[in-house]
Formats: C-alpha cells, sequence, structure tokens
C-alpha cells in the first residue's frame, strides 16, 4: 500500500470497518468483563481503586472522629487499631500503586501511538488478582477480623496467632495476592514502554510520562518482591512454628523490619513518581511550550528512584543501630532531596518561561506542589537522626507522611483527573465545582495535618485510639477532626462532578490544545483507538509535525487496516524504536479471570488453614495457566510477513530478545530473583547478628553431598535446555526432544536431591532459625526445580504437537530465559547452605 492509497474514500472506510469490527467490545455484560482490551480493564482498574480509596477514607474519618475530644468512646481500642491498620493498607496497596498502574494501562497505549500493551490478557489478570484480592482484605472488618497490627506488622507481636489472630494471616496473604497484580502490572508497563513505541520514539523522544512509567514499574521488581519474600518468612513463622523473628530461638524481629522498609520506602516514590509524570504532561500544555530540561528530568527520575532504595533504614533509626549506619542513612535521605528537587524546579522554570493558560488542572497542580513542599522540608527534619528519636512514632511523622501522600500522590491525580477526563469520556468536568473542591481540599488537608505537627512535638504518640485532657490537645485534635471532614467534603464534591459528567455536552477534540499522542483520540470514541500508528520525529509531533492528526485519522501511516480480522500492534526496537514486527494480541477470553479466581483460592484457603482444599486450587491455577499459554501465545501465524503499509512488510511471528515475551520473562524473573535476594539476606542478616549462627550443636547443616548433588542436577537441566535450544534452531528436532527430555527427569531428580539434605540430618525449622532457613531456602530452590520441569515438559509438548518448530521456537527460547535464573538460583542455594558452614 501507497501513501496516495489513502485518497480513496472507499479503502479508507473499508478499512475502519474492519478496524471497528476487530476491536468493538464484545456484547453482553459478562463478556465485556472478559474484555481483555487494556482501555477497558484501565478503566475497571480505576473505579475499582478509587473506591477502595472512598472506603478507606470513611475509615479515616472515624478515626479523626473518635480523636476530635480527649476520653472519646465511639470506638474502643481493638476496633480503633483495625481502622487505622485498614486505612493504611488499603491506601497504600489498594488505592496508590494499583491507581497509577490503572492510569498507565489507559494512557500508555495511546501515548505511545500503539494498538493496545503486548499483553492484554495480562493486564485483565492483574486486574482480577487486584479486585479478589481487595475485597477479601476490606471485606474483613465487617467481620471483626481486619488485621489490628498496623499496615507494617511488626513482629513478635503480629507473628502470634494468639495476640493477632486470623486478621495478620488475611493481610498478609491477601495483600500477597494483590502484590502478585502488582508485578503483572509492572511486566506489561516495561515491556510496553520499551516494545511498543511507534516508528522513529527513540528512547529521547519519548513522552516524559512513559520514562515515568518506565522507572517506577522497574522499581516495583526491585521493591515488592523482598516483601514477598518477608511474607513468606512471616507466614511460615505464623503457620508452621518456624522462628524467623522469635529472638529466643535464633531468629531476630528486626529482620521484618529490614524486608519491609526496603520495599515500604521505595513505594513512597513509586507513588509519588507517577503522579509527578502527570504533571509532566500537563504542564507544557498549559505553559503553551516544550518542558524544559528534558534530559535532567529524565536524570533525576532515574536518581530519585536509585536512592530511594537507600532510605530505608531511616525508618529504623530508633532500632538501635551502628552509628555508621545512621551517619550513611542520614546522608542518602537527605541526598533524595536533590533530584527531587530538580524535577520540581523544571516544571516551575517551563511556566515561567511559558505563556501560562490557567486552567482547573493547572490550579490542583500547584495547590499539590506546595502541600508536597512541606511533606519534603519536614521529611529533611526526620532524616537528622537526633530529631528523628525525638519525632518517631508521634503525630509528627503522621504529619509528614500525609503531606507527601496528599501533595505527592492524591491531589496530582484530582490534577491528571481533571485533565484526562476529556480524553477517557469525551466530556469535560466543571471548572466551577473543581475550583470549588479544591480549595477544600487544600485548606482541608493543611487544617488537618498541620497541627499534627504541633500535637507530635507536645507529646501525641501515633496509633493511640484515645488521650487524656490533661495533654492540652484537645483543640489541635478538634482542628485535624474539622480539616479532615472538610477535606472529604471536597472529594464529595468531586464525586458529584463526576456523576453529572454524562450529562454534559461532548468536549472538542483536544480541548487543551496539547502536543503529545494520546490527544489524537477522536471524540467519537473509536474503539481501535489510534487509526494509524504514526511515524514520530517530535516530542510534541501535534504541535510539530506538519498534517499530523489528518495524516493519522486519514490512515496515511503504518497498519491502517485489520485484512486477517485480528488484534494487532507494531513491536519495535528498544533504543531506536525500529519497526520489527506485528503481533497479534489477546482476544477477549474468560482464562484470566479464571486464573485469578483459582489462584485466590490458594492463598485465601490457606488464610483459614484448608491446606488440602488450597493444594487443590494451586492444582487448577496451573492447569489454568497451562490452558491459558497454550492456545494463547505463540501462535504459528498464517502467513510469514505482511505489510504495513509505505512498501513494508513485518513478520508476524518473533522469538529471541526482539520479541515481546522473552522481555516479560526476562522481567518476571529479575522480579523472582529479587525475591530470592530476600530470602538470602536472612540467611546472612542471621549470621551477621548471631556470634553462634550457625549454632555448634548443628553447624554441620545439611551437609555438602546432597546439596553438591543437587546443584549438579540443576545444572545440568541447565544445560541440556541450552543444548535443546541450539541443536531445535540446527533443525535436530528429534535430538532437540531428547535433550528437553533429560533435562525434565534431572530436574525432577533436583527436586529430591535439595530437600535430602536438611532431611536426612534431621534438621527440624521449628528448633532454631538456622534449620528453618535452610530449609526455606531449599523448598525455595526445589520449588523452582519443579517449574524447570514443567516449563522443558511444556515446550517438549508443545514441539509433539507441532505448535513449534526450529522456525517459530519462542517457547524453548523463554524457557531457555527461566533456565539461566534457575542455574544462578540453584548456585547461591547450594553454595550457601552446602559449604558456607564449613567456611564458617
Amino acid at each position: 500500500m501507497s501513501l496516495h492509497d489513502q485518497d480513496d474514500p472507499a479503502l479508507r472506510a473499508a478499512q475502519e470497518e474492519r478496524l471497528r469490527a476487530v476491536w468493538a467490545p464484545p456484547r453482553g455484560i459478562f463478556l465485556r468483563w472478559t474484555d481483555c482490551n487494556n482501555n477497558q480493564v484501565g478503566v475497571w482498574y480505576v473505579l475499582t481503586a478509587f473506591g477502595f480509596m472512598l472506603f478507606a477514607g470513611v475509615l479515616a474519618l472515624i478515626m479523626r472522629t473518635q480523636l476530635a475530644v480527649p476520653d472519646n468512646d465511639l470506638v474502643g481500642p481493638g476496633t480503633f487499631n483495625q481502622l487505622f491498620t485498614l486505612h493504611g493498607s488499603m491506601m497504600m496497596f489498594l488505592f496508590a500503586v494499583p491507581m497509577f498502574e490503572a492510569v498507565s494501562i489507559i494512557l500508555l497505549p495511546q501515548l505511545l501511538g500503539a494498538r493496545d500493551l503486548p499483553f492484554p490478557r495480562l493486564s485483565a489478570f492483574g486486574y482480577w488478582s487486584f479486585l479478589i484480592g481487595g475485597l477479601f482484605v476490606g471485606g474483613s472488618i465487617f467481620f471483626n477480623a481486619a488485621p489490628d497490627g498496623g499496615w507494617f506488622m511488626y513482629p513478635p507481636l503480629t507473628t502470634r496467632s494468639d495476640l493477632s489472630g486470623l486478621g495478620a494471616d488475611i493481610w498478609m496473604l491477601g495483600l500477597s495476592f494483590i502484590e502478585v497484580s502488582s508485578v503483572a502490572a509492572a511486566v506489561e508497563l516495561i515491556v510496553g514502554v520499551l516494545k511498543c513505541r511507534p516508528p522513529g520514539m527513540r528512547l529521547n523522544l519519548m513522552p516524559l510520562y512513559a520514562w515515568y512509567i518506565l522507572v517506577v514499574a522497574v522499581m516495583i521488581l526491585f521493591a515488592f518482591p523482598p516483601l514477598i519474600a518477608g511474607d513468606i518468612l512471616f507466614e511460615m513463622e505464623r503457620l508452621l512454628d518456624w522462628p524467623f523473628f522469635d529472638a529466643r530461638r535464633g531468629g531476630d524481629p528486626l529482620l521484618w523490619q529490614h524486608l519491609f522498609w526496603i520495599f515500604g520506602h521505595p513505594e513512597v516514590y513509586i507513588i509519588f513518581l507517577p503522579s509527578i509524570a502527570l504533571f509532566a504532561m500537563l504542564v507544557p500544555t498549559f505553559a503553551n511550550r516544550h518542558l524544559l530540561g528534558y534530559p535532567w528530568i529524565v536524570l533525576a527520575a532515574v536518581g530519585t528512584a536509585f536512592l530511594s532504595f537507600g532510605l530505608w533504614v531511616h525508618h529504623m533509626f530508633t532500632t538501635g543501630l551502628p552509628k555508621i549506619s545512621l551517619a550513611f542513612f542520614s546522608a542518602a535521605s537527605e541526598a533524595v532531596a536533590i533530584p527531587t528537587g530538580v524535577q520540581i524546579f523544571v516544571f516551575i522554570a517551563t511556566l515561567w518561561a511559558g505563556r501560562v493558560t490557567w486552567s482547573t488542572p493547572l490550579l490542583y497542580a500547584t495547590g499539590s506542589l506546595a502541600i508536597f513542599v512541606i511533606g519534603g522540608l519536614t521529611g529533611v527534619m526526620v532524616a537528622v537522626a537526633p530529631f528523628d528519636w525525638q519525632a518517631h512514632d508521634s503525630y509528627f511523622v503522621v504529619a509528614h507522611l500525609h503531606y507527601v501522600l496528599i501533595g505527592g500522590t492524591l491531589m496530582p491525580l484530582f490534577a491528571g483527573l481533571y485533565y484526562y477526563w476529556p480524553l477517557v469520556t469525551g466530556k469535560k468536568l466543571s471548572d466551577r465545582l473543581g475550583r470549588i473542591a479544591f480549595w477544600m481540599l487544600f485548606v482541608g488537608a493543611n487544617l488537618t495535618f498541620f497541627p499534627m505537627h504541633l500535637s507530635g512535638l507536645m507529646g501525641m504518640p501515633r496509633r493511640v485510639f484515645t488521650y487524656p485532657a490533661e495533654l492540652g490537645l484537645g483543640g489541635l485534635n478538634m482542628a485535624s477532626t474539622l480539616g479532615a471532614w472538610l477535606f472529604a467534603a471536597g472529594v464529595a464534591v468531586i464525586c458529584l462532578d463526576l456523576s453529572l459528567s454524562p450529562r454534559r455536552a461532548r468536549a472538542a477534540r483536544n480541548p487543551w490544545n496539547a502536543g503529545t499522542l494520546e490527544w489524537l483520540a477522536h471524540p467519537e470514541d473509536e474503539d481501535w483507538g489510534i487509526r494509524s500508528v504514526p511515524l514520530i520525529e517530535s516530542r510534541y509531533p501535534i504541535w510539530d509535525q506538519t498534517d499530523f492528526v489528518r495524516k493519522v485519522d486519514e490512515g496515511r501511516f503504518f497498519l491502517p487496516d485489520a485484512e486477517e480480522g485480528r488484534r494487532e500492534t507494531i513491536v519495535t526496537s528498544v533504543l531506536d524504536a525500529r519497526p520489527l514486527a506485528v503481533i497479534r494480541l489477546g482476544t477477549p477470553s474468560i482464562k484470566p479471570m479464571l486464573t485469578a479466581v483459582a489462584l485466590g483460592g490458594v492463598f485465601i484457603l490457606t488464610t483459614y488453614h484448608l491446606y488440602w482444599a488450597a493444594l487443590v486450587s494451586g492444582g487448577a491455577t496451573l492447569a489454568m495457566a497451562l490452558w491459558w499459554l497454550w492456545t494463547g501465545t505463540a501462535e504459528i501465524p498464517e502467513k510469514p510477513c505482511k505489510p504495513i503499509g509505505h512498501g513494508l512488510e513485518l513478520p508476524l511471528y518473533l522469538s529471541g530478545p526482539s520479541a515481546p515475551g522473552w522481555w516479560a520473562m526476562f522481567i518476571t524473573m529479575m522480579a523472582d530473583a529479587t525475591a530470592f535476594s530476600g530470602l538470602v539476606f536472612g540467611y546472612f542478616f542471621f549470621w551477621t547478628r548471631h556470634a553462634d549462627f550457625p549454632p555448634v550443636a548443628l553447624a554441620d547443616g545439611p551437609g555438602m553431598a546432597w546439596p553438591m548433588l543437587a546443584l549438579f542436577l540443576g545444572l545440568a537441566s541447565w544445560l541440556l535446555t541450552l543444548g535443546a535450544r541450539e541443536v531445535h534452531a540446527s533443525k535436530h528436532v528429534g535430538m532437540a526432544r531428547l535433550c528437553l527430555m533429560v533435562a525434565l527427569l534431572l530436574s525432577l531428580a533436583g527436586i529430591g536431591a535439595g530437600l535430602a539434605g536438611p532431611w536426612t540430618h534431621g534438621m527440624d525449622p521449628q528448633a532454631h532459625s538456622y534449620p528453618a532457613i535452610v530449609w526455606t531456602l531449599a523448598i525455595w530452590a526445589a520449588g523452582h526445580a519443579g517449574v524447570a520441569a514443567i516449563m522443558q515438559g511444556y515446550a517438549l509438548a508443545r514441539s509433539l504437537a507441532g505448535r513449534m518448530d526450529p522456525v517459530h521456537d519462542a517457547d524453548l527460547r523463554n524457557v531457555t530465559v527461566y533456565m539461566h535464573f534457575y542455574a544462578l538460583t540453584a548456585i547461591v542455594t547450594y553454595a550457601t547452605i552446602g559449604l558456607f558452614p564449613e567456611v564458617a
């Protein structure tokens, strides 16, 4: 097809009709629920996360009402503990992180000029996991079973079932399930940004929102898995009495604090950076100019992410750490203000240099920056260890945290809501109601939290359900409560504005006159998204490229048709966005929902100690996942290539490092390796904390023979899988199948050998933390050997069924990526538990 072919109106009409038929949502309520279109999934995500935010806000209002006056008895101490635990948990786990992922799932395809992100069914799976886990955790309060140990769940009180009850299990297992959805979304977003950019959109031409989301999604891979590792240790202590945090048996409760805050502090920036990303989109629009300092703001975002992983110990300044640790982490906590300040000053400079059009979204943005700066200044204060010793666990810290979260997350999201609502619905929100709501929110936030600085310095401890009148804090607490109700009223005005939106007239296309790709969305809201995938030459193509919008609308760029009746998008190279292939995307399916339900059953049934039922649910999860993969991935196309316009033909199949599936496997295994590193960290943490680790009576550990045999079997399986990949590519299919079969048997043998060491040496995991952590590492490695056997068997079955051949070998190449990480896991595990006691 040439450029001039698009001058034929009949051709364009036929192309649009085919696109409309392919991308139209299915009919019927149930089928629409199973639609895997990322725009549809993103809308569900946003609505669900917003609902959880409102619910958590109601819990906060109850707490503030309880604290309005001294010696109040509106709620008792047990209920209050459940309220503040669930409020914090829902805001952090069920609103802040899922909301940014939801917004990104909606915006990224349009920002990148893609038909969709590469794994829409994975997005749907993540949504259903989030919904089920969120209802399980949030609904627990209606049955007086909500967690009550704080959103941080510090042992040893929470690891004792007689003190914490079922709520701790609900928190731990429910939120672990939600973390699965967060990692799934991170995989989708990273691969989407790296592989689904339009032709010409080099890394230095990406919209800043895409840069921020890439940075944050990578942060999730390194922040969430340590918490997953901590959750494993936590639940094994609660369910099996393995003493990881019991100091009487060689454990240490500080291990949980380290693993939690390695996650917990980066999470503050995981939810802050996407909000800054919204500023990076709307500030240039209302400044009517390109954003200044593009390279600097990218470096600042990367620098903020990097430094955020060196701050976790400033939550632990009062735990008696060495002075060198206090000095290092105090300095790092103050240093993070530098890249954060760079980003804020870039926005101010852009507004200063531009011709500012004041609008409701920009009002929210500037107000949120003012609130965030106050939170940042108090953050520098608590980064100084002597001051932190005085303010720790007081309402000063509560004030600091909420200034950062409201100014850095909630208010920016409201700015983005008013900015992007016309993009999502075709309707604008009310400027009048929006400004009223802003001033209620701005005044309410400051009235609520500024007095808390004073009450905290005057001795008001956090997490108390009441206080005596003699403290003289009644006036400050009443002011905070009135501010909270004013803030809630502002949120109610926004909800009213949203409810009135459907009655309003349709807004003009691109009502803000923005310059980035997402505003190509048509007011008629066609289901296919962008009409044709454009060629990008600028960071603001709508402003800078001649007749850009008209050319896109007329299908004068790439992939303007859906001849085969399939959902498709273009895959490009990572660095320079060179077109590589056309990939077929997942269509509406019930499989992601069923897989999420089955996996949710594993976590929920384990909570109630229904282990056999949980095992059955685990088997169902495996069966659903294999069905999903067998029927929905690595499809051999009906032809090798297809034309995409302008004389270009692209292949319909990719494997290896060019393929999105390869990147998804690599990214997933990075998360897996990070979780594993958390467990290894636990082993060496015990070694550094206890002079008698391992104890003399247990110094032999699991011995050397069995771990070394397990290591040999694992490495042999890895090498045979590599050999299968190479001989398969050389068209020796029979030899490749034989290699896979032998590798599978070696992986199965590795399971037994890995567990035989601690078993034959009689290591009792309930007796001491040393055998407990050895058993945990051995089970982790043996479990990965089992997954290796399943993957090798899957690749073998695909070959035997004719679904994989020497050209179409994505399954085998993806399995090989897993085997690299499995080999690394085996080396570290068996060297640690088999050799380290001997070396020590």
